[in-house]
């Protein structure tokens, strides 16, 4: 049975067989996996440990490797150390300069994807040779621009930061940023999807994400003390460009954030994990999201940020200002929350279409040749 290990964007390892028990109970024991059942692989932490455990779990000849990391664990290779001692240099500098958690994982997958694209030391790389890769992820239609923007971000900090080449300009032009709007929910489509969730767990979560505008990786650090009750405010500790801020708690996510206390009984952590010292993962919360979606039978392309884009969209929609939504949601630029002003169906509905105004019947002879 051939076993198939790919990459991730963010540089996991990603490894897909077919069905078989005695497999999977041997993937069970590589600490931090995760199963995707969309995708139907496992997601498993590029790590030594996790590839000394594959090698050792699995028949060499049946592993069809499109990474080349195992390949190059298995023989020890040197160019294998020369770009774990890079990466961990690099993932130490992003420590100390205060960089997130995701942010050290993405900036990370790209300059290990840059040192895999030359096999080569990026010291002994040209600054043409840097630009050309960049050229090539921006020519590969699979690559946002977005992801390109963030591994120009990574180069830069590659050779600043971390190799000391300042000397380095890198000349390159980053592409400009699609214009997207976010995918919004309805309040008819919010609460059919909140209503289908009956685990009580799972429906605080939701409740409280929705009600008071929380990205995925907030609500799963709240702690109990988080939750101001007599002013009802949501404390968000450190979110995201590590600022606090306080955001709404409304009546009907308090009312389920008490049942689901009362019989869960959390101490530190408001939804903490398998084990009780460690707070529940984001992925837990998309798969929720998930079925929660799919069960309500809503078939728009919305994740769990969805949420808080509905929590904005919704609230410009009841007239408050954008200001004060601004400050909700944690944004330091207020261009980041006018985004909002262009999803919104109030000030749409109140444009007439010309059609409308022109005085054609619905009605219409029917020409159809006999």
């Amino acid at each position: 049975m051939a076993i198939r290990i790919d990459q991730g964007l963010s540089g996991e390892l990603l490894l897909s067989f077919d069905y078989n028990k005695e497999y999977v109970a041997r993937v069970r024991k590589i600490p931090g996996r995760i199963w995707d059942p969309e995708n139907k692989y496992w997601i498993i932490p590029n790590n030594k440990k996790s590839i000394e455990i594959i090698l050792k779990s699995f028949d060499k000849s049946l592993i069809s490797d499109h990474t080349g990391l195992i390949v190059d664990a298995a023989n020890n290779s040197k160019s294998s150390l020369w770009k774990q001692a890079i990466l961990e240099k690099t993932r130490n500098k992003l420590i100390m300069k205060g960089y997130s958690s995701k942010t050290r994982k993405s900036y990370s997958g790209h300059i290990r994807r840059l040192m895999d694209f030359y096999d080569n030391d990026p010291t002994e790389l040209t600054k043409e040779e840097i630009e050309k890769y960049l050229l090539h992820l921006l020519e590969n239609r699979d690559s946002s621009h977005s992801y390109v923007n963030q591994a120009v971000s990574a180069v830069k900090f590659l050779y600043s930061e971390v190799l000391g080449k300042k000397g380095i300009i890198i000349n390159f032009t980053r592409p400009k940023k699609e214009k997207r709007l976010p995918e919004i929910l309805s309040q008819r489509e919010i609460a059919s999807l909140l209503n289908v969730v009956e685990n009580i767990k799972h429906r605080a979560i939701l409740f409280l994400t929705y009600s008071a505008g929380l990205r995925v990786g907030e609500v799963v650090r709240l702690k109990v003390s988080d939750i101001d009750s007599d002013r009802m405010l949501v404390r968000v500790e450190q979110g995201k460009g590590r600022k606090d801020r306080y955001t709404l708690l409304s009546e009907t996510a308090l009312e389920a954030l008490r049942t689901y206390v009362k019989l869960y009984k959390p101490s530190k952590w408001l939804f903490p994990g398998a084990e009780a010292d460690r707070f529940l993962t984001e992925r837990t919360v998309q798969r929720i999201f998930e079925v929660a979606k799919k069960k309500a039978g809503i078939k728009k392309k919305a994740t769990v940020h969805t949420l808080r884009h509905s929590f904005a969209t919704h609230l410009l929609e009841g007239g408050v200002d954008l200001r004060y939504i601004q400050e909700l949601l944690g944004h330091s630029n207020s261009k980041t929350t006018e985004v909002y002003t262009h999803v919104t169906k109030q000030s749409i509905r109140s444009i007439v279409s010309p059609l409308d105004n022109i005085g054609v019947g619905v009605k219409a002879k029917d020409d159809t040749m006999k």
